[in-house]
Parts: C-alpha cells; structure tokens; sequence
C-alpha cells in the first residue's frame, strides 16, 4: 500500500476542496470546493497522480478543465454512471449539470492556466431553496437526487432536465447525505434531524426511518455521506453514536437490523464511500472456497480514514494525520485499486492498493449471479437493463433492442407513457373588468404566452361582477356552449367546456409576467344537509366533463345574459372575433309587474347585442325566477313556485310543459345536447332528454351517499351524459344509467385509494378523474406499510372509473402503470388477461366474438404494440413477447 499526497492538485492559497469524485473510466476525477471568488470545480489527469514518471513530465498535462461558474463555494462533484455527465451543487443554492465538448483547449481568463478540455455547463437546476450538499446519480442515470438545507431531497429526471421526479419533504433538518440502492429500489437520505430515511423509488414514500443510532449526534459535521453496499446488502450511515463514541452505523437490507456498526474514529464521521467492486478471496484453509464481500472507506473529523472490508471484524488499514483537518469525502476508482481522499486544508491524499491487500474483484458475470441469485429479476426491473446479464437471450428480436440500447451508451429507464394535457386552446378564460354588482359572468377571452421552448401557456383571467342591463358592456360574452355557471358566491369552476368561442390574446413571455393577474383559489360552497337554497357550485372535474350553467336571480334587480348561437368554430381554425349579430342577450327581471300587492310578474327576454334594443321575444311567469341555464337550443327558468319551465333560445315558444318538482332547485347541469340534471334541496335527483322529452331518472336518492357529516357540493353530467355527484369530503359517484346504481369514482376515505395518492399527483389535475382525487389525503410515514397487492388493486379501480368517465388519456396512464407494476411483481395471469383483452378473438376461434377495435377513442392493437415494446426490454419475460408478438404477425400487425 503506498499513500502520497500531490502538492500541485489544490484550488490555490489552500482553499477547502469539499468533494472528489473520480471518472467512472479511471482518467481523470473532479473536485469541489472554494475558488477565487466562489465556487471551483477542477477536472485533473489521474497518471500524473499515480505514476511519478508522468508527472514529472511536462507534457503531460496535470489540470484538464478549471469551471468557476458556481457564484458560491462548491459542496459536492459527482459523475454520472456512463461518465458522459457531471453534476455539481453549492451554497448558491444551483445544481448545475456539465458535459464535455469537442471545443479543445482555451486559456483562463485572468491566469496564466489552460483548460486542455472544455466542460460546458448544459442544464442549470435552481428549484432548491438553499445549499446543496450532496448529489446522487442512480443507477440506471435515469435520475439525480440532491439534498439541502432547505430539508428537502429533490428527484431530478436527467432525460428532461430540469423536470423533477419528486420532492421528498418529510425531513426536518438539512439534509447532507444522499445514496441509492445498487439495484434502484430504494433511494437513502441522512439529516441533521437525526434520522436516516429509506424511500421507495416505486412510489416515492418512506421504506423505513432509522433513529436511535442518531440520538445522541450533535450537528458538527459539514456532510453526512452515507453509502450504500455495491451487493446491496449494507447501508453505512455516517456520523452515528454507540456508547457515547462516533461510529458509522451498519443497517441491514434484511429487516433493516441495526446491530452492528464500525467503530474506532475519535470524531464524527463525515463521509461513507463503498468501493463499487464485490470483492473475494480464497480461504487459506480450504483453497478452493472464496469469501465474497465489500470494501468501504471512512472519513472523520479525526482527519483520519480507515478502510473496512464486511468480512472482518476489524479495519483492514487506519490512515491518520494526513491531513491537517476534516476529511470530507472520499472517491474509489472504478478497478477499486485506489482511493482518493480531499479534505477542509485543501488537499487531496491518494492511497494505492497492491495485489491481493483487498482481494480479487467479481467479473461482470459473476456480479449478476449474485444479483440473481439475491434479488432475482431486480437488474431486469423497469428500472434497469444490463445487457450483460447472465440469462440466455432467446429472441433476436430483443437482442437487437439491446444493441440498441447499447449503442447509446445508456441505460433504459421505462417510463408511463406521458400525458398530454388537453388542448388549453379550448378552454373558456375569464377577464376581471371593475363592475359594481354581484353576479358573475365569464368573457370569452384568453391570453395566450408563447414560451422561449416554443410552447404555449394559456393564462386564465379572473371573474368579476357584472352590473345590471344599463351598464353592460358587449365585450362581456359568454359562449353558448360554455358548460360553466356563476352565481353570488365568489367561487367558479375551473372546468373548461368541450368547444368554445374564444378571443386569444397573444403575448410575449415578458408582457405575459407583466400583466397576468393570479387567480383566486376557489372556496367551495356545499349544500348543507339539502336545507339552504342557494345555487352551488360545482367542483370542476376536468374539461370532459359538463358543468353546470346557469345565473341566480337576486331578487327584484334585473339579470342580464348574452348567449352566442353561432355554430362553433372548428378546432383547428384560428381564434377570431365576432362581429356578426350571432350574439343573444338574456334579461331576466323578477318583479317586473306588479299586478297586486302580493302578486307580480316576472320576465325573461331575449334581443340582440347589436340591432334593435326590442326583444326578439319575452316571456312571463308568475313567480320569481331563482335560477335562469341555457344553451345553444333551449332556456332553462326555475321559479320559486317549484315548476322548471323550458323555452326554445330562438322563438321563445314553450318546449315543454311546466315541469312539477318536489322542492326547490339547489343544483342543476344542462348538456350541449339537451340532458338536464336537476338536484333538489331534499336531495332528489331527476334527468331528462329534453330534445326527446323523456325522462332518463327520476326521484332517484342522493342520501345514501351522504355520511355523518358529508354534504354535496356539487352535480354535472360526462360527455356521455352520466350524472356525477361531487361531496365535500372528496367522494365522487356517478349514476350509471345501465346498471341503475351508483358508481364510486373517488373515495378519499379509502385506504386503499390514500395509500396511492402519490401516483395521483403525477397526472395533471385538469383532467377528469384527477381534478376529483385532487383533494385526496396521503397516508403519514408512520403508517405501516402495505402490500404490493394494494396498488394493483388502486390501480385496476382507477381504470374502471376512467372508463366512466370516457377520459382517454387517463385510461392510457393507468393501463400503463398496471402493466409496469405487473412486469415487476406480477402475477402473470393479470398481464395475460390484458394482452388478450387488446389483441382481440382470433381468427382460429371456434366461436366468433365482437369486439370493439378501440378503447375510448384508443386503438386496441396500438395499445399492445406499445404494451409489447415495453416487455421487450426485460429479459425475464421474453417467452411472453414472443407469444404475443408472433400472434401479431399472423394477423398482419408488425412491431
């Protein structure tokens, strides 16, 4: 063993040099730490420092690339795994990521140095809110964890820098240490809270909290590197007590047992590094045994490094009072044949192993008999693919997805397939003019921001107050088919109809900034046990599905509505604004005429905006009005004398007869084709085809659904026209008009359903069945852990409702992760059953079966396709892609 310290690797006047890392092929290792007047990271030559013959030679360059970018000092370096990328974090709070380039060599600016090679910083992350501390690539590179003083553990996706997997918030102090499991099942954080947390990379939830080693551990230590075994067997902890001395605690994959630990440093340790090799050696007693085991180094405030292997029981070397201060990390080389050690004094030690002082490393075959025989189908999981697996490759077909995937010198990392968000182009906006009374109404315009990436934001604009008829300016519109409505409260629906008429404004990012004014948060009003009568509001789930429309009279003041019968513009024509006399106004005027003094009239009129000021028509009721809906075909009245009287938008001749209901309306939906969905204060729900005139439900009960204190907050119909019930605890329920019984849609107050709430936040929460979990509670980390079995059964709920719901993307997001969780835990009968659903009877069977060539909209065999492509990248379940795929090729599909 030789150990030596080489003067000329430091970052000038002794400045601290926090972190090492070394380059996973042996060349060159980089180092972090403080600069001239901030942050420095330098890439140097690694034979220079290992052979002195080179680094006497002067051409030989000894510093590659010198990167003071970091406007503060850098805490942590950190290659990727494939050695294409390097991460870096500091007190700036930054995570930056740099990549070599083929720009040669420059000088710096301000000294006479040369940068032989050229790292340029491509990806700058700047969510976290204080210093970063340390940086972890997993292992497939497919994500970087970082973690700060702000407590948080930030899961970056390195395929779509700067998105962000996760954020891990459950710590309570700065988080200094952060390491993945070898395998990609779990990921580690250690804290100033005195915790060392375990989080699952499935879910992202806690695995398991380890506290007592850590009780009696002050904050002294700048880091809290931890290290995670390369046989995935052993986490060390840094900085952890036993008996009132510093020890690193030992915690067992198994059980997570806490029971042994590494003893000997007279200071906290600082800094945990496993040597990335599985090692072993021959016993002496019997030669033709071998004991495999790991090697870790440790790093303390003592200044010292001791070297463990998991076999004995005692260090195999102690290396003191080579520095002059804290050791803060520490870096193997990728042989495991030596180990680089940087320290507070601004130096960097190097100690070299000869021969067999360590043992003799596993060969890549080796390694994955023990990840076999240990985790059997981890390496194949969908995290990971090792195209050197010790399984038998039996399709051609999947060994040329893995020359594929070797040929870009990455890792696959199988993603759920991404949802698109629905086009934001349709979505009806609001504008805020100051207006004076107290009834809501949207306009039909937008402000729409193009983005430096070429994207569009739609911004949305706020409600605001809408005066009476004297006041009403014809930039106020609404668009007929708009399936929102608006009442005294100031609450609305964010929901956004299925096509509208809208003004686009187009903005540039800066102007966008400027003048975009944030939307209020909605505070939902609810009906409270069916005994208020006011109009509620509905909660928004998502733009495919209808809201309710509709206006409440106040009292004797005048309503005024303008309504646009116009055809719809396509989807694809560009936004224009109307010019033309297709815009209808709706006055509506309780009181309008006394007749007695304990009698009146009320009024409902429509004219045009533009043209003559007298009506097309009027109508006349003898009671006042307390709620007025339309669309583009009829007018909704609903009087407080509990008759729903229903008139034609264009004539104004009555459609129907008054419709007699029990009490007053508290909540109603009218469809663009003519469905009407009525909720009465005791809670008796109707429906009725109205171009039809047939009634599809009547007297059908909501109070079943209501428990202890649950209230509805609203009602709306799909685009398939099923009642949907919102309560103010979360639940949501269709009425499925087929099976004539409700259907749970959410239901935060399962277990089941809290247990996955994490796989809800992923999907945006404008879309159907996501806008009704949005409110869904998560379980604390100290609840217990459930079983695999949970989650497919969360999973196959949600796909069920999608269904209901007739939302397409959703339904494909879900397939997906039922698949992906199938791959990984099975069983395999599920899988089967799906792929059979999707390719369909064929045409061998002896009994012919229909079946429906998509799925919401979605084709079937396309959906296998894409379903085989993933199967196809592991191994383990290669015998069931080439059943599938050549059933494929019979039919005429290709992949």
């Amino acid at each position: 063993m030789l150990i030596f310290k080489p003067g000329w690797v430091n970052h000038e006047d002794s400045k601290p040099i926090f972190s090492v890392d070394m380059h996973p092929n042996g060349n060159r290792f980089a180092t972090g730490g403080q600069g001239g007047s901030g942050g420095r990271i330098v890439v140097w030559n690694v034979s220079p420092v290992i052979n002195e013959i080179e680094e006497d030679d002067p051409k030989i360059p000894k510093m590659l690339c010198q990167m003071d970018n970091h406007l503060a000092c850098v805490n942590i370096v950190r290659w990727s795994n494939n050695g294409h990328l390097l991460a870096s974090g500091s007190d700036d709070k930054l995570v930056m990521i740099w990549r070599l380039t083929s720009e040669g060599s420059s000088s710096i600016f301000g000294s006479n140095k040369v940068n032989v090679e050229t790292w340029k910083c491509i990806h700058t992350l700047n969510s976290h809110n204080g210093d970063v501390l340390d940086l972890a690539w997993a292992p497939h590179d497919g994500w970087l964890a970082s973690g700060s003083v702000d407590n948080t553990v930030i899961i970056w996706n390195s395929h779509k820098f700067p998105e962000k997997v996760a954020v891990l918030k459950n710590h309570t102090g700065f988080v200094k240490g952060v390491t993945w499991d070898p395998v990609g099942k779990y990921l580690a954080s250690q804290s100033d809270d005195k915790s060392l947390r375990i989080w699952r990379t499935s879910d992202w939830n806690q695995q398991e909290v380890v506290l007592d080693p850590f009780q009696d551990c002050s904050a002294t230590t700048h880091v809290l590197r931890c290290s995670w075994s390369p046989d995935g067997q052993y986490l060390v902890s840094a900085h952890a007590m036993n008996g009132g001395g510093p020890t690193a605690q030992i915690i067992e994959r198994e059980g997570w047992k806490q029971d042994k630990d590494f003893v000997g440093h007279r200071k906290a340790v600082t800094c945990v590094r496993f040597n990335s090799n599985i090692f072993k050696k021959q016993s002496p007693e019997s030669p033709k045994k071998s004991t495999q085991f790991c090697c870790c180094a440790i790093g303390s405030r003592d200044r010292s490094i001791s070297v463990w292997l998991t076999s004995l029981k005692r260090p195999l070397v102690v290396v003191k009072e080579v520095f002059d201060d804290s050791v803060l990390d520490v870096a193997w080389s990728s042989r495991g044949d030596f180990l680089l050690a940087c320290s507070w004094d601004g130096s960097v030690a190097c100690i070299m192993f000869q021969g067999n002082e360590i043992g003799a490393p596993l060969s890549v075959d080796e390694k994955n008999v023990l990840y076999e025989r240990v985790y059997h189908k981890s390496l194949q999981s969908s995290w990971t693919l090792n195209a050197s697996s010790s399984q038998i490759v039996e399709d051609p077909e999947i060994l040329l997805a893995l020359d594929e995937i070797n040929q870009k010198t990455e890792n696959i990392q199988v993603e759920l397939p991404e949802i698109k968000e629905p086009p934001k182009a349709k979505d009806v906006c609001y504008e805020s003019p100051k207006l004076k009374q107290s009834i809501l109404i949207p306009v039909n315009k937008q402000v729409e921001t193009r983005l430096a990436s070429g994207k569009r934001r739609i911004t949305p604009m706020l409600l605001t107050t809408v005066p009476n008829t004297s006041s009403l300016s014809n930039d106020c519109l609404i668009s007929s088919d708009s399936t929102q409505f608006f009442s005294q409260s100031d609450t609305f629906s964010k929901s956004s109809p299925s096509k509208s008429l809208i003004i686009v404004e187009k903005r540039t990012e800066m102007q966008a900034k400027k003048n975009e004014v944030p939307p209020k948060e909605p505070s939902q009003p609810v009906i409270n046990n069916f005994q208020k009568s006011d109009t509620v509001i509905s909660k928004a789930p998502g733009n495919e599905i209808s809201q309710l429309m509709c206006v409440e009279v106040p009292g004797d003041e005048p309503i005024t509505k303008i309504i646009n019968i116009l055809e719809p513009l396509k989807l694809n024509a560009a936004p224009t604004v109307i010019k033309d006399a297709g815009l209808l106004q709706i006055q509506v005027s309780n009181n309008f005429h006394k007749i007695a003094s304990n009698s009146s009239l009320s009024r409902i009129a429509v004219c045009q905006v533009t043209g003559k000021k007298e009506p097309l028509w009027e109508t006349f009721l003898g009671a006042a009005i307390r709620t007025i809906a339309s669309n583009r075909q009829f007018v909704i009245g609903c009087c407080e004398d509990l008759t729903i009287n229903i008139y034609d938008i264009k004539t104004g001749a009555r459609s129907l007869p008054p419709l007699l209901i029990e009490d007053l309306v508290s909540c109603l939906s009218l469809s663009q084709s003519g469905f009407l969905l009525v909720l009465t204060k005791t809670g008796l729900m109707y429906l009725w085809n109205l171009p039809k005139t047939k009634c599809v439900l009547s007297r059908t009960s909501v109070r079943s659904l209501l428990i202890g204190k649950s209230t509805v907050s609203g009602c709306s119909l799909t685009t398939s026209n099923q009642p949907i019930l919102t309560l103010n605890d979360g639940r949501a329920y269709s009425y499925s008009l087929d099976l004539q019984t409700w259907v749970q849609l959410s239901n935060p107050l399962d277990p089941v359903s809290r247990s996955a709430v994490s796989m809800v936040k992923r999907v945006p929460s404008n879309l159907p069945l996501a806008s009704l979990q949005r409110t869904m509670p998560q379980y604390r980390p100290t609840d217990s852990i459930l079983p695999s079995g949970v989650t497919l059964s969360f999973l196959e709920s949600q796909i069920t409702a999608t269904n209901v719901l007739n939302s397409a993307a959703e339904y494909r997001h879900w397939l997906f992760a039922q698949v992906n969780h199938l791959l990984d835990k099975g069983p395999e009968c599920r899988l089967k059953q799906i792929l059979d659903n999707l390719l369909g009877p064929m045409h061998g069977s002896v009994k012919k079966i229909r079946l429906d060539n998509d799925i919401l909209g979605l084709s079937r065999r396309k959906l296998l396709l894409e379903i085989l492509n993933i199967i196809r990248t592991k191994l383990p379940w290669q015998r069931l892609y080439k059943e599938y795929s050549e059933q494929l090729k019979d039919i005429g599909e290709t992949l």
